[in-house]
C-alpha cells in the first residue's frame, strides 16, 4: 500500500485542524521574529495567524481553498501595513548617514583651517554640524566656504576653500549650493515656524 507523502492526504490531519495548523505556524513565525528581527517572517506570520484565526472562529470559512485566499489576503494586508509603517526603516527614513555621505558637502570655516587644526560647520552636518577640519593646501579663514573633499571617517574631515583652483563655472556652481542650503534653512524655519503654532 502507497502512502501519500502529506499527513492531509493521508488522513492523519483532519482539515477541520487546519486553521489550528495555520494559527501554530503563524505563532511559531512571529515567535521566530521575536528572537531574530529583520522582517524575515512577520508578513508570513501575521498573514498564517490572521487566517488560521479566522478559520477557527468562523468554521464554515474553514475550508482549505478559503484559508488559502485567506492567507494570500492578509499576507497582502500585512505586506502593505509594514511597507507604511515602515517598522525596520525599510524605506531609509530615519537612518543615520555614514562618514561617506558627508564627501561634497559644503559649510563655513567657524575656527582658522590649516593642514593641522581647525573646525568648520557644514550646512547639511546632520544633528551636530561642526566637525574638525584639515586642509588640502594651506590655510583657510573663518568665514570661508568649504567642500569636504575626504570624510576621513566623520571624525576629522578634509577640506578645500571654493577659491582653491576654480574658475567662473566654479565659483557660480558654489554659489548655487550657497543659494540652495540657504533656501533649505528657510524652509526648515517656516516649517519649525507652523509646528511651533500648532
Amino acid at each position: 500500500m502507497v502512502h501519500p507523502p502529506f499527513p492531509l492526504q493521508a488522513g492523519l490531519v483532519g482539515p477541520e485542524t487546519l486553521p489550528l495548523l495555520l494559527v501554530l505556524a503563524g505563532l511559531g513565525l512571529s515567535l521566530a521574529e521575536a528572537i531574530v528581527p529583520g522582517a524575515h517572517f512577520v508578513v508570513v506570520g501575521v498573514a498564517l495567524l490572521a487566517a488560521g484565526l479566522v478559520g477557527l472562529l468562523f468554521p464554515p470559512l474553514a475550508a482549505p481553498f478559503v484559508l488559502g485566499l485567506l492567507v494570500f489576503a492578509f499576507g497582502a494586508l500585512a505586506l502593505y501595513g509594514y511597507r507604511e509603517l515602515d517598522i525596520y526603516g525599510g524605506k531609509g527614513e530615519g537612518r543615520t548617514s555614514d562618514s561617506d555621505a558627508l564627501k561634497g558637502k559644503t559649510g563655513r570655516v567657524t575656527e582658522r583651517v590649516t593642514p593641522t587644526s581647525g573646525e568648520v560647520k557644514l550646512d547639511e552636518g546632520g544633528f551636530n554640524p561642526f566637525y574638525a577640519a584639515r586642509s588640502v593646501h594651506g590655510d583657510i579663514e573663518v568665514g570661508s566656504e568649504v567642500v569636504v573633499v575626504d570624510p576621513g571617517g566623520g571624525n576629522v574631515v578634509t577640506v578645500e576653500g571654493f577659491d582653491v583652483g576654480q574658475d567662473e563655472i566654479d565659483r557660480e556652481l558654489a554659489r548655487e549650493r550657497v543659494r540652495q542650503a540657504e533656501a533649505r534653512e528657510q524652509e526648515r524655519e517656516k516649517e519649525r515656524e507652523g509646528t511651533e503654532e500648532v
